[in-house]
């Protein structure tokens, strides 16, 4: 079964007619994006092609038609997008380190390790003990000598010191993982 649609000579005088009024129009409703707007301008044709019926209403013109038809698309192409995540673009990409990349890994690897030398003694053997041998607090504690309280403040601090030196570092919000993240320092 098929369906009536309006005949070539007709869209062709219609999109003489109104055409530029159109674009115009739908470049306005876009924000001077004429990609999108042409787009919607040409769905909009292809409405009027679909539906001969809308020829045959009592109108003067055709343009108001057309125009309600453009508004309504270019009304359900931006909540379509809004609705959508946005995209980012390669820049973003280019500039983000590949995880599987192992050169980025040592060399992080060799950040961290020149970080945590850099930290006093104590901060130091708290943070070896804590994050590279994977102990407990109460563990690392004990080994060391001191109260609990002291290790975590130590490693508090000693993360805080990293931060800065470290760039794109962000401390853990949570008690140290019982696994070690790197090789210990030498």
């Amino acid at each position: 079964m098929t369906t009536a649609t309006t005949d070539e000579r007709t869209l062709k005088e219609l999109q003489s007619e109104h055409g530029q009024a159109l674009l115009a129009f739908l470049l306005k409703l876009t924000h001077g994006d004429r990609q999108r707007a042409e787009d919607l301008a040409q769905e909009t044709l292809v409405r009027a092609w679909l539906h001969p019926e809308a020829f045959a209403a009592p109108y003067e013109s055709m343009r108001p038609w057309l125009f309600t038809v453009a508004r309504r698309l270019a009304i359900d192409a931006r909540r379509s997008r809004l609705a959508r995540p946005a995209e980012i673009g390669d820049g973003v990409l280019a500039v983000t380190a590949d995880p599987a990349d192992a050169t980025e890994s040592a060399d992080a690897a060799l950040d961290v390790r020149a970080a945590v030398r850099d930290l006093s003694p104590e901060h130091r053997a708290v943070l070896v003990r804590l994050y590279f041998h994977g102990l407990t607090v109460n563990e690392a504690a004990a080994e060391l000598g001191i109260p609990a309280g002291t290790v975590k403040s130590r490693s508090h601090y000693a993360l805080r010191l990293l931060g800065r030196r470290l760039p794109g570092y962000r401390p853990p919000r949570r008690t140290p993982v019982a696994r070690p993240l790197v090789a210990a320092p030498q």
